[in-house]
């Protein structure tokens, strides 16, 4: 049987989603409580949406590998090929920590400006635009995007460290640093979006919070603002910081209304004309 499996490629498809399993069951535990003891906002468990957040939350987990497979080689073959050899000698030099230090600053850069393209060039904005759909925030919304507004993103942070060769895929320490890299990174995904009223003060220019994020999605006006995953400083560099101390988002969501089906959700962008993205006054929530 396991041979059967493994000749058709189903074991690793198998294995993969317990994978998805066991680390939705993780993340409910560490997530489901702290929305209900520190909520922004009060929330049902349940929803009309949550099946279809679930639904995103592997597709999410599957999909996007199989498109970085290509683009990931040919960015491998290209660092290998044109990339002074030089650049890669002196990064090879370099401790674990430094190695992994650059890469997470290099990629938090290139995740910044993949997301803020996504916002800012109508086609990109046509598949980003069902992430913003939803008109609550909590951690399964981090999973709630199109596979090829989530492929995009993340190759926009992994050309970079491929290219300068901190996360090669030709050596165990390159493989290591983009395998924990893309872990941090998704785990402090679900973190940001999560419904926790969880605020770090002075250190919040360091590290991304829900705070910081919530306002990204805000029904209207603030939404082109901290496009970070994890270094605040990034928007604060490129002038897209909104970060108020004692405010949230009184509205999540877009204008434009999508189809209610997942399916129907992942064909809308190649159906439809993107929904608009036009700055408006914001709509604020003194807490």
């Amino acid at each position: 049987m396991l041979g059967f499996l493994r000749d058709h490629g189903l074991l690793e498809s198998l294995l993969t989603m317990l994978r998805q399993c066991a680390w939705l069951v993780i993340l409910a535990v560490m997530f489901v409580p702290l929305e209900q003891l520190f909520a922004v906002r009060r929330q049902h468990l349940f929803r009309k949406s949550t099946l279809g957040d679930l639904g995103f939350y592997f597709i999410s987990g599957l999909v996007p590998h199989l498109l970085l497979v290509t683009p990931l080689s040919i960015a491998a073959y290209v660092a290998y090929h044109f990339v002074p050899w030089r650049v890669h000698a002196a990064v090879a030099a370099w401790p674990l920590w430094l190695q992994g230090l650059a890469a997470f600053i290099v990629a938090d850069f290139g995740f910044y400006w993949g997301h803020r393209w996504a916002h800012e060039i109508p086609l990109l904005w046509r598949f980003h635009s069902l992430h913003h759909s939803p008109e609550h925030v909590y951690f399964l919304i981090s999973a709630r995007a199109h596979p090829i507004d989530n492929a995009f993103i993340r190759l926009c942070g992994l050309i970079p460290i491929y290219l300068l060769g901190l996360g090669a895929p030709q050596s165990v320490r390159g493989t290591l640093i983009a395998t924990l890299l893309m872990l941090l990174v998704t785990v402090w995904g679900f973190f940001i979006h999560a419904n926790v009223r969880w605020r770090l003060g002075p250190l919040e220019w360091l590290v991304a919070t829900p705070g910081f994020h919530h306002w990204h999605h805000i029904r209207s006006g603030l939404r082109d603002r901290n496009f970070a995953s994890m270094l605040p400083c990034m928007d604060m560099i490129f002038r897209t910081y909104h970060n108020p101390r004692k405010e949230w988002p009184s509205a999540y969501g877009i204008e434009a209304k999508l189809p209610a089906s997942v399916v129907g959700q992942l064909l809308h962008p190649f159906r439809s004309e993107a929904p608009a993205n036009l700055p408006q006054p914001a709509e604020m929530t003194r807490r």
